[in-house]
C-alpha cells in the first residue's frame, strides 16, 4: 500500500517527497478532479494525502469519496502556511458521516 500526495504547492510535495511519498503539484479544480480519479483508481494507492486548498477546490467530489468509498483513505494535510481550516473540516466530516454536530 502507498501513500500519495496531491498538493497545491512545491514545498510540501518536497517534504513528503523525503519521506518517500509521491505526488502531484496542481492547482485547478480540474486537475484536481483527474488526478484525484487517477489515484483512486490505482490499486496500489491505499492513502491519498491532500492539501486543504485543493479539496476546497471541489469538496462536493472529496467529501462523497471519504464517505461512499472504502479505499483509499483521503487525508487532508496541513501544508507549508499552517493548519488552514483542519479543525472545522474535521467537524463538517462528522457531522456528514454521523449526522450530528460535536
Amino acid at each position: 500500500m502507498k501513500f500519495f500526495l496531491l498538493s497545491d504547492n512545491i514545498d510540501t510535495k518536497m517534504g513528503m517527497r523525503l519521506a518517500g511519498i509521491d505526488g502531484v503539484v496542481i492547482h485547478e479544480a480540474e486537475e484536481v478532479r483527474q488526478e484525484l480519479e487517477k489515484a483512486v483508481n490505482d490499486p496500489e494507492i491505499g492513502v491519498i494525502l491532500m492539501t486543504n486548498k485543493l479539496i476546497n477546490l471541489c469538496p462536493e467530489l472529496v467529501y462523497d469519496l471519504k464517505l461512499n468509498r472504502k479505499r483509499p483513505l483521503i487525508v487532508e494535510v496541513a501544508d507549508r502556511h499552517g493548519a488552514g481550516q483542519l479543525s472545522e473540516a474535521i467537524t463538517r466530516y462528522v457531522k456528514d458521516a454521523v449526522g450530528i454536530t460535536i
